[in-house]
C-alpha cells in the first residue's frame, strides 16, 4: 500500500508529498541552521504520518511534548527514569506499538546522551516477532553522534554513537526508520549522516555545512550557494521518498504548537518599575539550614563494655625483673645440659650446624627455655666450646671475652 503524506507546497505551487512506504524503507536526513523551520518540519511530518505508523521522538529540548494533547503519544520523562528502565521502556513501546516522546528536557549533555542510548538500544534490541515498522525520529542529531568528542566522557560519547549508527545502519531490517535533525551537518558523525537516502536541507550560511551537503546531494558547490537564500519553512528535497532532482518546497502549516515557541518582540512595560535597585539588588533569601541529625548515644552497657576493653588494651604488661646471678647460672648449666644432650647423640659429629641447631631448639622449649634461646650465630659458638671442651665458666673468664671479641671481626 502507497501511503503519500502531504509535507506542502512546491516552488511551483504543485503539492508536496512524502511516500511513506519509501520512508520506512531508507532514511532521511533534515539539515538547517537555526530558525530555518526544522523542527516545524518533524512536526509536520509526525502528524501527517502519526494515524498510520507508529513513531518515537528523542526530544532533548521538550519541544514535541504536545503531539501527546492531540496524538496520544506517551510522554517519558527521561530524567525520572534509569537507563534500565529506559531500555525496558522502549522494548515495550515496541512490543505494544505505542507511540512515545523521550523528553529529555533538565538533563546534562551527557546524561542526555546515555539516556537516548538507552532508550534506543531498547528499541533496536526487542525480539523479531516484534519488528514492526516504526520511524524514529532524532532532533539534534549532532548532540547524540558528535563529529569529534567533546566534553562528555569518551564512555557516554561511545554509547551514544553506537545507538545511533545502529539505527542508521541497520535499523531498516528491524523496521526502524531513522529521521535526524541537525543544525550543524559537519558536527553531525559522518558514518551516521552518510547512510540517508532522503535530504530536506534549509536555510545554510557557513561554507563548512554547504559543502558537506553539496557532498551529500552530489552537487556542485555553486549550486549549493542556493541554501542560503531559502526562506524559513523552504526547503530543499532529494530522495527515492520525496523527489529524484532537486526540488524546493515550503512546509505547510501544523495542528499542534511547540511548547517554546519562537520569542517575538514585546514592548517593555511603561510603566517604570518603583525602586528597581532595591528589586534587582536585593539580598538572596538565606539558604535552608538543614538540622544536624544528632546519632542515638549508645547503650550504657555497650559504653562502659568498650571502656573496659580500651583499657585493657592500654594497660602496660608488667615487666619482668631482672634475672639475679643465680638465675643465670641455673640458665647456663640447664642450656649446656641440653647442649651435651644433642652431642651425645650417635650421629651429632656428622650432622650439620642447622639441625643440630633445630633440635637443640627443640630440647630447650620441653626444658622451658624457649624465651632464652640463642640465636644460630650464639648457637655456633656454644658448639664450638663444647667440642673443644670449655664450659661456660671458662667463656665468663675476661681474657676469653677478649679473644671471643677478636673472633668476631673476622668472617666465618
Amino acid at each position: 500500500m502507497t501511503v503519500a503524506i502531504e509535507m506542502g507546497e512546491t516552488s511551483a505551487g504543485a503539492t508536496a508529498a512524502l511516500d511513506l512506504e519509501e520512508l520506512l524503507a531508507t532514511r532521511l536526513l533534515v539539515q538547517g541552521n537555526s530558525g530555518s523551520g526544522k523542527s516545524h518540519l518533524l512536526r509536520r511530518l509526525l502528524e501527517q504520518s502519526a494515524p498510520w505508523v507508529q513513531q518515537t521522538i528523542i526530544d532533548p529540548e521538550g519541544d514535541f511534548v504536545s503531539l501527546a494533547e492531540r496524538f496520544g503519544h506517551l510522554v517519558i520523562d527521561a530524567e525520572e527514569h534509569t537507563e534500565r528502565g529506559l531500555q525496558a521502556a522502549g522494548e515495550r513501546a515496541r512490543i505494544h506499538r505505542v507511540s512515545t516522546v523521550l523528553n529529555l528536557e533538565g538533563l546534562d549533555a551527557e546524561n542526555q546522551m546515555r539516556r537516548a542510548a538507552a532508550f534506543l538500544g531498547g528499541l533496536f534490541e526487542v525480539a523479531r516477532d516484534h519488528w514492526y515498522p516504526m520511524l524514529v525520529v532524532v532532533d539534534e542529531a549532532q548532540l547524540f553522534a558528535p563529529a569529534v568528542a567533546g566534553e562528555v566522557s569518551d564512555e557516554a560519547r561511545k554509547l551514544s554513537l553506537g545507538a545511533m549508527t545502529n539505527l542508521m545502519c541497520r535499523g531498516r531490517k528491524r523496521g526502524l526508520a531513522g529521521i535526524i535533525a541537525t543544525q550543524r551537518l559537519a558536527k553531525l558523525a559522518k558514518n551516521v549522516a552518510a547512510e540517508a537516502s532522503n535530504f530536506l536541507m534549509g536555510r545554510t550560511f557557513l561554507d563548512i555545512d554547504m559543502a558537506r551537503a553539496a557532498d551529500l546531494l552530489g552537487m556542485e558547490r555553486r549550486q549549493a550557494e542556493a541554501f542560503r537564500d531559502l526562506e524559513r519553512g523552504q526547503f530543499m528535497a532529494l530522495g527515492p521518498a520525496l523527489s529524484r532532482r532537486p526540488l524546493g518546497l515550503r512546509i505547510g502549516p501544523t495542528d499542534t504548537k511547540p511548547r517554546n515557541g519562537t520569542p517575538r518582540l514585546m514592548p517593555l512595560p511603561e510603566a517604570a518599575l518603583e525602586d528597581a535597585r532595591a528589586i534587582i539588588l536585593a539580598a538572596p533569601p538565606p539558604e535552608t539550614v538543614r538540622p544536624l541529625r544528632r546519632a542515638p548515644s549508645p547503650d550504657l552497657l555497650d559504653q562502659l563494655m568498650a571502656a573496659k576493653s580500651a583499657a585493657l588494651e592500654i594497660r602496660p604488661e608488667p615487666a619482668e625483673p631482672a634475672p639475679s646471678a643465680e638465675d643465670l647460672a641455673e640458665r647456663r648449666e640447664r642450656m649446656d645440659r641440653v647442649l651435651g644432650a644433642v652431642l651425645a647423640e650417635p650421629d651429632a659429629g656428622f650432622r650439620v650446624v642447622g639441625v643440630l641447631y633445630q633440635e637443640f631448639v627443640v630440647r630447650c622449649r620441653i626444658e622451658g627455655l624457649a624465651s632464652v634461646v640463642p640465636d644460630l650465630a650464639e648457637f655456633r659458638r656454644m658448639l664450638t666450646r663444647a667440642r673443644a671442651g670449655l664450659g661456660s665458666e671458662m667463656a665468663e673468664d675476661d681474657a676469653w671475652r677478649d679473644v671471643s671479641v677478636r673472633a668476631s671481626l673476622l668472617p666465618e
